[in-house]
């Protein structure tokens, strides 16, 4: 099978457009070119757009159903990953069956770069189609598996939903990491284990051998330094202050149920809320550092509804048996 070479995606406005933050690249979102979708089958590359976002389900959603039952999705993913957590909230909310197969931050680069030419994860790939990107990556999901819907049915709402997916993405995510590693990164033994979680001991004990070069790169690469924390910090707090402005007498972002908007602001807060119902926990105590910032939001409105959403919205995981 060959691989195509991706294209540039033009979203919305017509322009090429580069958004960090959509996906975690070799150690967190490096700026690429968000929403490419490359076949391996040697089909023409498709970009998905603002117009697919914006689409009625297609005739494709009637048979994908029963195809996914026999071929199951498979999900490249970072366990740790509040981007990746994204894409599985939403595949277990849709009900679609998938495999799920873990990477390690940095020996994950030559799978990410072999499936989609960029060293992000996640990568879905449905049918012989591989879509990079989280935003993408549910639009798909929207497109072929309609019911329950994370878009609105309500054309503004649906305007409004999307637009808010988008400010998690780029205001909040990034943003978060960035700060939550400041505070983790010093304590290799936590910091190596949390990057390794349900790998073998081998894994485990050969990749804390190689930490201090690892934690160089990512500080190099994502930026990590005192003052891109305390920015972090500070838009983390205006993020919370956000939802809390927008949240609906619903108890929701947007309209009366729900929907994307919400499933992105509460898995964007996974690394910090720490919910017991996230599929993955590493059984050791967060660093000092990281549980100090942790709790300075603890008591934010929007730290408690997003705590909520997860006991109210995360379900059951639709993950399949290996194969």
């Amino acid at each position: 099978m060959r691989r195509l070479a991706p294209s540039l995606v033009h979203r919305g406005s017509g322009r090429p457009r580069c958004r960090p933050g959509r996906a975690d690249a070799s150690w967190a979102g490096a700026s690429r070119e968000p929403g490419v979708r490359y076949s391996t089958l040697g089909k023409e590359t498709e970009m998905i757009g603002a117009q697919e976002r914006h689409a009625e389900p297609s005739h494709e959603a009637s048979q994908a159903r029963s195809r996914l039952a026999t071929h199951p999705a498979v999900l490249w993913q970072f366990r740790n990953s509040h981007f990746n957590e994204k894409v599985r909230w939403a595949l277990d909310w849709k009900r679609v069956p998938h495999l799920r197969r873990s990477l390690v931050p940095g020996l994950h680069i030559g799978r990410a770069l072999w499936m989609t030419g960029k060293k992000q994860v996640p990568v879905l790939s449905v049918d012989g189609q591989v879509t990079a990107d989280s935003t993408a990556i549910i639009a798909v999901l929207e497109r072929l598996v309609p019911d329950p819907p994370l878009y609105p049915r309500d054309p503004a709402d649906r305007r409004r939903a999307l637009e808010l997916e988008d400010f998690f993405d780029e205001e909040l995510g990034p943003h978060l990491r960035r700060a939550l590693f400041h505070a983790v990164l010093p304590d290799a033994d936590f910091a190596s284990a949390f990057l390794t979680v349900g790998t073998g001991a081998v894994t485990q004990r050969l990749y804390r051998l190689c930490f201090p070069l690892v934690r160089a790169v990512m500080r190099a690469d994502m930026r990590i330094d005192d003052a891109g924390a305390a920015l972090g910090v500070r838009k983390i707090g205006a993020a919370l202050d956000h939802i809390r402005a927008e949240l609906r007498p619903s108890g929701y972002l947007v309209g009366e149920g729900f929907t994307v908007a919400d499933l992105t602001a509460a898995a964007l807060l996974y690394p910090l809320l720490l919910p017991p119902e996230a599929p993955y926990r590493l059984d050791r105590p967060i660093p000092p550092a990281a549980a100090e910032m942790r709790g300075s939001f603890a008591a934010h409105p929007a730290f408690t509804w997003a705590a909520g959403m997860y006991r109210r919205h995360r379900g059951t995981s639709a993950e399949v048996a290996g194969r």
